[in-house]
């Protein structure tokens, strides 16, 4: 069962550090979350799985997936505990570039034109990563049902979402970690 303290945890120890960064946004912040070392740690993989698989709820989609890299361990560990609970669900990879051999195809895994997903991602700041990974889905005609991120830093993202029709959900968010919006 996920337990929101232990991810906190983790990410406070883990994935939290302070300093001067420029984000993918191309926002500066005085702080990162480097989420990889949490979802590539197995403990860190458990509760993200579980805790993901609790906000899809039910039914589920018929499959998970985002942005190539980030999105690839989450939809790993998400798809990991869904079979764990004798549950059915699929993931997917959105890549960041065509592919330039075998099919081109920029969304890879098993899923076809007319299916449910929802994007998963680490970190939400404005929102961008998953919107280019919803136009790529949506153009290989999936049906995106929404977005869940393990954090959200409070910068814009789920706003941006709203705008387009799709609910931002999230595990955790910064002031769950102590950090207020000011902080960069």
């Amino acid at each position: 069962m996920y337990d929101k303290q232990a991810l906190m945890d983790l990410v406070r120890e883990h994935a939290l550090e302070f300093g001067q960064f420029t984000l993918a946004s191309g926002k500066q912040a005085s702080f990162y979350l480097d989420c990889r070392k949490v979802t590539l740690h197995s403990e860190g993989a458990r509760q993200i799985g579980e805790g993901i698989l609790e906000l899809l709820g039910d039914p589920l989609p018929d499959a998970v997936g985002g942005m190539a890299i980030g999105a690839d361990p989450i939809s790993a560990a998400v798809i990991t505990t869904a079979a764990h609970q004798g549950l059915s669900l699929r993931g997917f990879i959105v890549r960041k570039e065509t592919k330039e051999h075998g099919k081109g195809r920029m969304v890879e895994g098993p899923v076809e034109p007319g299916q449910h997903v929802v994007i998963v991602e680490d970190v939400v700041t404005t929102g961008g990563s998953s919107l280019r990974a919803i136009e790529q889905v949506e153009a290989f005609g999936l049906h995106v049902d929404g977005v869940i991120a393990i954090i959200d830093r409070l910068e814009g993202g789920a706003e941006a979402f709203a705008e387009r029709g799709y609910e931002l959900r999230t595990l955790l968010t910064i002031e769950d970690l102590g950090i207020t919006t000011g902080d960069g």
